[in-house]
């Protein structure tokens, strides 16, 4: 083609990747479905690991509940891999690899990132004396005992310090089954007024919605696919915004097309990274009116520029 003629690609092809056991759960993928087909896009829901599925003729794989794949993540980034290199996913499998896995915090520290104090315990390494050691070094009054790759507060447990004993069984239960573990102080701010998830679009803030404290204590850890959350709108304060922003410019490989970004306050009230959610957030659309239709727009752009691209 040469430089003078302009690229009109068809209407794109959008396969919106859930889990057979997280469709019914997915209160996104209705008006995300809707608001694709009203753009004028063949989208189809698809289950990530649906036999026979032929991942060519899709212009591009959204991820989206694919919430079971903390069970089987060496299949899911196999798939990831495979499907990537089939068409074009979304986000893409380097960013899924690297925020699967909550080690990914340390890096963001390190990169001057305010974050919530974290604590990895691995595989192999005496997980009481680790425990001994942290809590011996941080204050707080209660902790958080999680696994380093998981989400949905599945396997996560909050703990008083006087709760050391089950806490330990914790940590040393998740070591045995060979995962990392993820040790935090449990800031009282979420008790009182909950977390703040920013939710942005092609690098661009959409909205915000309050999460309630997910974990209570004495709870024991959910065994659904995800722990009940209690959800509101809610305006984000600067300083939120500022964080969240710089936590998304340390994201190696530049800005992902979508991401979530968790916080909590401190004692002094100043905003720290909980997590990076950049693989299968929830975008609660049902809080923003019209983020739906916004989020559509931005993926069929970015889908829209890649197949221009390859016609050139």
């Amino acid at each position: 083609m040469s430089s003078t003629e302009t690229a009109s690609p068809a209407a794109p092809t959008i396969a919106l990747v859930s889990a057979r056991a997280a469709r019914a759960l997915d209160e996104d993928l209705p008006p995300l479905y809707t608001a694709m087909r009203e753009a004028g896009v063949r989208a189809q829901i698809v289950d990530w690991d649906a036999p026979g599925i032929d991942w060519m003729r899709f212009d591009a794989a959204l991820l989206r509940s694919t919430w079971d794949y903390m069970e089987r993540l060496s299949e899911f980034l196999g798939w990831c891999d495979s499907t990537g290199e089939a068409t074009r996913l979304i986000n893409p499998t380097a960013v899924v690899r690297w925020n699967t896995d909550k080690h990914y915090l340390a890096e963001l520290l390190a990169a001057g990132v305010p974050t919530i104090p974290s604590t990895f315990i691995e595989p192999g390494e005496d997980g009481a004396a680790a425990l001994t050691e942290f809590l011996a070094r941080d204050a707080a009054s209660e902790f958080v005992v999680k696994p380093a790759i998981g989400a949905g507060s599945r396997d996560a447990q909050r703990y008083a310090r006087s709760e050391r004993a089950r806490a330990t069984a914790h940590v040393e239960r998740l070591l045995a089954e060979r995962r990392s573990v993820l040790l935090q102080p449990h800031l009282g701010s979420v008790d009182r007024v909950g977390e703040t998830a920013l939710i942005y679009f092609a690098g661009r803030f959409s909205h915000a919605i309050r999460k309630g404290s997910l974990l209570k204590p004495g709870a024991q850890a959910t065994a659904g696919l995800f722990a009940p959350e209690e959800i509101s709108s809610r305006e984000p304060g600067r300083d939120e915004l500022a964080v969240g922003e710089r936590a998304l410019t340390a994201v190696p490989g530049g800005m992902p097309l979508y991401a979530r970004v968790d916080l909590l306050r401190d004692a002094r009230g100043a905003p720290h990274v909980l997590e990076v959610e950049l693989t299968e957030p929830s975008l609660f659309f049902a809080y923003a009116p019209g983020s739906a239709e916004r989020f559509a727009r931005a993926v069929i752009a970015h889908v829209r520029a890649g197949m221009a691209r390859r016609l050139a």
